[in-house]
């Protein structure tokens, strides 16, 4: 009589290859979630507190700044200083953010000589070579003037084709409403500047 040997194939290691991989994408995938996560996470910090981007609407602060680029502006600025290019929330007649140059602070006396183009600041005319042309556009506000307390005066860098703090439009502007300090620009890419002092 023949005898019949049993065979027997073993599946589990098959099995515990196959568990293995499934854990090993499992754990993977887990990885690569946790790690764009936390990197959602530090960049909405990094805009809610170190930074912002701002789009620049408007040819007003030309040569400097032009219509379409892109702007990383501080989180916040405790004070403003002459020559800072800052983003205004200040309400006023269109309700929108403006980009303008910080040219007086508190307590400054500005005067504005339209005949020969020259803005003086406590009583010294200013050196202004981001200025695309001459100052000779001229508002409503009365000249010479005292930067009021918690204020600034701006000014577009594009003199001619700003409306800025020498109208009573904007007129001077309360710190409180400075979104931020513009710190470089961030696009068009080739344009990447620095504007920290």
């Amino acid at each position: 009589m023949r005898r019949i040997e049993e065979f027997h194939i073993d599946f589990s290691d098959r099995k515990n290859k196959k568990n293995e991989k499934s854990s090993f994408i499992t754990e993977t995938f887990f990885d690569v979630f946790d790690s764009i996560k936390g990197a959602v996470i530090v960049v909405f910090l990094v805009f809610s507190f170190v930074f912002r981007v701002v789009g620049v609407d408007g040819d007003s602060m030309m040569p400097t700044l032009h219509d379409g680029d892109w702007l990383a502006v501080s989180g916040g600025i405790t004070e403003p200083a002459r020559g800072d290019i800052v983003v205004v929330t200040q309400p006023w007649e269109r309700n929108v953010p403006i980009i303008k140059r910080v040219i007086a602070v508190e307590n400054d006396t500005v005067d504005i000589d339209f005949v020969n183009h020259l803005v003086y600041v406590n009583g010294e005319v200013i050196d202004e070579p981001y200025i695309l042309e001459p100052t000779q556009l001229q508002y409503d506000m009365q000249f010479p003037l005292t930067v009021d307390e918690g204020c600034v005066f701006v000014m577009g860098d594009n003199r001619n084709d700003s409306l800025d703090s020498r109208s009573t439009q904007i007129g001077l502007v309360d710190e409180r409403y400075i979104l931020g300090k513009t710190l470089f620009r961030i696009y068009p890419f080739e344009k990447i500047e620095d504007y920290k002092d």
